[in-house]
């Protein structure tokens, strides 16, 4: 699932999935702000690497399928992966802030 629209559903997943680990992790909670950027940049990357994988659907570079990237089935998993790999990156930075503190 490539394209902007593959990376704004990754990017926002990732917000998501960050703030749910930071309100369900309160220790590890960097703040809403934190847990966003923190979400953001881990949805992003687990998003990438998910469709690098072809974990996503549709082909690696995206060629042939003008419409085929957005079926439902690559959106889901695109949602399930950036929101995890935002709220994995969210509960690391946490862990490592407190081992600093």
């Amino acid at each position: 699932m490539g394209g902007i629209i593959g990376l704004i559903i990754s990017l926002i997943s990732g917000a998501v999935g960050g703030n749910i680990a930071g309100g369900v992790l309160k220790e590890q909670s960097l703040g809403t702000l934190g847990n966003s950027i923190a979400g953001i940049v881990g949805g992003g990357l687990g998003g990438q690497i998910l469709s690098a994988l072809g974990v996503l659907g549709g082909t690696a570079a995206g060629a042939g399928a003008p419409a085929g990237g957005l079926d439902i089935g690559s959106i889901i998993g695109n949602i399930a992966g950036s929101g995890v790999g935002g709220a994995i990156l969210m509960i690391i930075i946490g862990f490592i802030k407190k081992a600093i503190a």
